[in-house]
């Protein structure tokens, strides 16, 4: 860890008797890109404007770079917010959008004038300096947003779902240049966002909120691998999730799941107990279809109910004795035609698992 720009202290925000924000609590270091990552009204960027100044906590303290920002309005904070509406002047140059905020700096006109190339230069739209918003991209006009945001060189940029209003293809290569932009400037980012992928693919750590809580706080691939629970297991990605209980603890602990008909191993993990309820849970990529059975204490068999081809990938359904639905994500590595699929509707299958990939869930 590196010495951290932000601390939240204890944060609750109230609206009358709503409680949008409770109790939220959280480190943020200098230099990294930190997203808050939940579902509509779990408080996320009602935290996001209380950073930037323009919501009071109703309880509890921030600080940014050491300094208590009770007292400290929102224009004299070392921060910066960009929209999701961007918020561009459409009667504006390009330049002229990214220099607005600097004409109230104490700069000279020359040095305006160099910092409005730099930012330029940063988002690669030199070549678009003299045309209005109307006049350019989606996507460029997203870069023009985070020029003037960057513009006045903030310790702290506050996003609030920077990308939301970028077709799919656009806002994957977006974050890209977002990640590579925070990296040359060093920029600490905090971005909102209630995209799963987009929070992955940005974010040195998450924080996944929910109802005004912060559920769980880490690197991306702790977060996804090792929820610490059925919220964060289900919010990220997808899941298979069953209520088992724990019949033996050993090198492996072995739950029964009435759902699938059968026990379970998975990896042992302290603090279960024999007898004790869990929800036992998997990711869909973790399991492998097998087209003639196989050997192993963790293998299902079943039928094809349903499958989606989505190219890169199909999920399987995958319906077993029981009437329990197991899905299945599979990469199509290989090129194939319709009728050289890996299985097909109605197809007997048999599934396997590894324990490790197992999560055993009690919250």
């Amino acid at each position: 860890m590196t010495e951290a720009l932000v601390r939240i202290d204890g944060v609750s925000k109230s609206f009358g008797s709503f409680q949008a924000v409770k109790n939220v609590s959280l480190e943020i270091e200098k230099g990294e890109i930190f997203s808050l990552l939940g579902g509509s009204g779990c408080g996320k960027t009602t935290l996001l404007r209380m950073l930037a100044g323009f919501e009071a906590p109703t309880q509890g303290r921030i600080f940014i770079d050491g300094v208590d920002m009770a007292a400290v309005p929102p224009w004299e904070r070392p921060v910066h917010m960009m929209f999701q509406s961007y918020a561009l002047f459409p009667h504006m140059t390009v330049e002229k959008n990214i220099g607005y905020g600097l004409k109230h700096e104490a700069m000279s006109h020359s040095d305006r004038a160099a910092r409005v190339r730099e930012m330029l230069d940063l988002v690669q739209l030199t070549q678009f300096a003299t045309r209005k918003p109307h006049q350019i991209s989606g996507g460029q006009r997203q870069r023009v947003a985070l020029a003037r945001a960057l513009a006045r060189q903030p310790k702290l940029l506050l996003l609030d779902e920077p990308l939301a209003a970028l077709d799919k293809k656009l806002r994957e290569h977006t974050q890209f240049e977002l990640m590579s932009i925070q990296e040359r400037t060093g920029v600490t980012f905090i971005v909102v966002t209630h995209d799963q992928e987009e929070a992955m693919t940005l974010s040195d750590r998450i924080a996944v909120m929910d109802q005004g809580v912060v559920r769980q706080v880490g690197r991306p691939g702790a977060v996804y691998e090792f929820p610490n629970s059925k919220f964060v297991a289900n919010f990220l990605g997808s899941i298979n999730a069953f209520e088992a209980k724990v019949v033996a603890i050993g090198a492996q602990i072995t739950v029964d799941v009435p759902a699938l008909g059968q026990t379970v191993q998975a990896r042992a993990v302290g603090g279960l107990s024999v007898g004790q309820s869990v929800t036992m849970a998997l990711r869909p990529e973790k399991i492998t279809i097998h087209r003639t059975p196989v050997e192993g204490a963790n293998v299902l068999a079943g039928e094809i109910k349903d499958l989606a081809y989505f190219g890169k990938d199909s999920l399987y359904r995958v319906a077993l004795p029981s009437g329990a639905l197991v899905s299945v994500h599979a990469v199509n590595a290989a090129r194939a035609s319709d009728d050289e699929r890996l299985a097909d509707w109605y197809d007997k299958v048999w599934l396997s698992f590894d324990p490790a990939s197992v999560l055993l869930l009690t919250d």
